[in-house]
């Protein structure tokens, strides 16, 4: 058998020369998850005024220095209705939480270290300058740097945005994800079908994935296997401006395989099909003009694997983000036999134990056909090319899916 080219080989021609996309302003409320373009700077300062960090009396410092001591109360201040005169000597504002500091005032003291006889408040013991005041800009002040570009918005990162007066906010833009399904068998589920027809799963499984990783997914429907039909779903790949167009199935060189010479006649250049995976190994990547095109397996569960080890990390990498594959190290749950030349993406169920031992077992079923194991499963068992035959409990590498 020929060599097959490498797996990593195979992600870091997908990834070479990839660009963050350019970016675009949102409304703050529909900003989550996505990736900040540019540095986030403050539009004002945090707290805007001294406030109350407790419930209690605003009081100067100086009048009650000894105690008990007995001053007049003016009036209060409460969140959103500040107090608007001076606090003279001798002289205390009822404050609340969150409450601007009234003039004059440089304390609180908590109501529970006071007692109140009508409009005297006595003091029953002293307090130190600046006690229980939250300062002007104790969290920040205007143009402080928020938040970096490159931070996904999560909800600590929204609403500190929130917090420096932006309604709005620049992202990075999506990457625009095509997905087309391929093959006369296919048919979308609910239809009326053929006894010779399948029902097509694949892109919903991919349109996930693409969300999950910050995409946009578009569902460029089911290509039967002919060449005008093909032509056709490209045509709708181009209307919507993707970024990388993936195809399922019929991407290799058998009589009904259609997708290479329709991508290879409106001027595809292919860079490689055929890779050292298992499952997976008829994987296409190339590009058209600007748009990466990648080819995955029409096997479910193949268009899944490959999906998280190649166009996870490609969506990643449009965003301006790192791909940081979730591995661990664990167990292996049974025996394995010696692996061949492909990498080996083995379905298991990993189980920690009562010590922290990972422990993957994986199906006695692989076949890439079979979605339910592969949904069962929450990782997949790593296996190098030429690996050893290893007995359980021997170490081993897991890609979390979960």
């Amino acid at each position: 058998m020929a060599a097959l080219l490498p797996v990593n080989e195979a992600l870091a021609r997908i990834l070479a020369g990839v660009d963050t996309l350019d970016f675009e302003i949102v409304p703050l409320a529909d900003a989550g998850g996505r990736v900040l373009a540019e540095d986030l700077h403050a539009k004002r300062q945090q707290p805007p005024f001294a406030a109350s960090a407790m419930d209690g009396y605003a009081v100067r410092a100086a009048d009650v220095t000894t105690v008990p001591a007995t001053l007049q109360l003016i009036g209060q201040s409460a969140a959103g209705h500040a107090f608007a005169g001076t606090v003279g000597p001798g002289e205390t504002v009822r404050i609340f939480t969150g409450a601007p500091l009234p003039d004059g005032a440089d304390s609180v003291v908590i109501q529970e270290n006071t007692v109140a006889h009508g409009e005297r408040i006595e003091i029953a013991e002293p307090i130190e300058q600046g006690k229980n005041i939250r300062k002007a800009g104790l969290d920040f002040n205007e143009d402080d740097v928020l938040l970096e570009a490159g931070r996904v918005l999560d909800a600590g990162a929204l609403a500190l945005a929130a917090s420096g007066n932006h309604p709005a906010v620049p992202v990075v833009r999506r990457p625009r994800i095509a997905i087309l399904a391929t093959g006369d068998e296919l048919v979308a589920p609910g239809e009326d079908m053929r006894p010779d027809q399948i029902v097509a799963s694949n892109s919903f499984g991919l349109a996930e994935i693409v969300r999950q990783a910050g995409g946009l997914a578009i569902d460029l429907g089911i290509a039967e296997d002919r060449a005008e039909a093909l032509s056709a779903a490209f045509d709708r790949a181009t209307a919507a401006d993707a970024d990388v167009v993936v195809t399922l199935g019929g991407a290799s060189v058998g009589d009904h395989d259609l997708v290479q010479p329709a991508l290879a006649a409106r001027g595809m250049v292919l860079d490689f099909w055929k890779i050292a995976l298992r499952p997976g190994k008829p994987l296409m990547f190339g590009r058209l003009d600007g748009t990466r095109i990648l080819g995955l397996p029409g096997n479910p569960v193949s268009s899944l694997i490959c999906a998280h080890i190649f166009l996870v990390p490609l969506i990643r990498a449009f965003s301006g983000l790192a791909h940081e594959p979730d591995m661990r190290s664990a167990e292996l749950g049974t025996d394995m036999a010696m692996n061949d030349q492909r990498q080996d993406y083995v379905r298991a169920r990993v189980i920690r134990q009562p010590d922290g031992t990972l422990v993957a077992t994986p199906f006695a079923l692989q076949d890439s056909s079979m979605l339910k194991f592969f949904v069962e499963a929450n990782g997949l068992i790593v296996r190098k090319p030429f690996a050893p035959a290893a007995p359980a409990g021997s170490p081993c590498e897991v890609l979390m899916l979960r």
